[in-house]
């Protein structure tokens, strides 16, 4: 039976204080948990309801940790989410580890990206289009805040992180580093090699100055309308997508 002590325990995640303290996080709904069953993360604590049960008997089955058998009601009790009838998972936090990186490989680098909306959606880009590093700014948003892992949609776990300070990180990489800009050479004529970072900036000032000196290739998505700028996580999507579709175009017609 859940404890009030376990529940109050799980409530405590919601807040980064309470985190950074238990070194631990939590994510809700069926498909962010079930990934993060199948991943490498250590999971402590797994709530689920009679639903999740009837529907993932496997995933119950094959968890060692701490089991609980709840209500949607206690789910929606330790949560964040308005309605939940599946499942709620608890699991511990990784080491902010420094990453090797390879020559052939696209790196994304976040500069001061303050939206957990916008983290986790950038965070589920680069899962799709196949990038697995994202180094964050230490002012970038909580990558275990419950905004960023819900937009993720269970993305994080195939993702490596690391938070440091770019102004110190950036000069030292061997990868050519790309920026989005307002001003730059457009996404649709600029070459980009089969390796690279690629820096994108704060919502409403872009990349800081301090990060503009190091910035060899600055890029852009022309407008052809009236809008002043684009989200964050959209302009990501499309500087993504123009570099692995001419990767791709290049190695086919190697």
């Amino acid at each position: 039976m859940l404890s009030k002590n376990t529940l109050k325990f799980i409530k405590s995640l919601q807040q980064k204080k309470f985190r950074i303290e238990e070194q631990s996080f939590f994510v809700e709904g069926a498909k962010s948990v079930l990934e993060l069953l199948e991943s490498d993360f250590e999971v402590t604590h797994l709530l689920y309801t009679d639903r999740f049960f009837g529907n993932h008997l496997k995933a119950i089955a094959d968890y060692k940790g701490e089991a609980y058998q709840v209500t949607e009601k206690t789910l929606e009790m330790a949560g964040s989410l308005q309605a939940n009838d599946s499942a709620l998972a608890v699991a511990k936090m990784k080491e902010n580890a420094r990453f090797s990186v390879r020559q052939n490989e696209w790196v994304l680098a976040l500069d001061d990206v303050r939206d957990p909306g916008n983290l986790g959606t950038i965070i589920r880009i680069a899962d799709w289009y196949g990038i697995k590093k994202v180094v964050m700014s230490l002012e970038t948003a909580d990558l275990y805040n419950p905004k960023v892992l819900q937009a993720s949609m269970g993305s994080f776990t195939r993702i490596r992180f690391f938070y440091t300070d770019l102004e110190a990180y950036l000069p030292q990489s061997k990868l050519p580093l790309f920026g989005a800009f307002l001003e730059g050479e457009s996404v649709y004529t600029s070459k980009f090699p089969n390796g690279g970072i690629l820096v994108m900036g704060n919502e409403s000032k872009g990349i800081s100055a301090r990060l503009e000196k190091f910035i060899q290739h600055k890029v852009t998505i022309p407008r052809f309308g009236n809008a002043e700028s684009l989200n964050v996580a959209v302009a990501t999507a499309v500087i993504c997508d123009n570099i692995l579709r001419q990767i791709t175009t290049n190695s086919k017609n190697v």
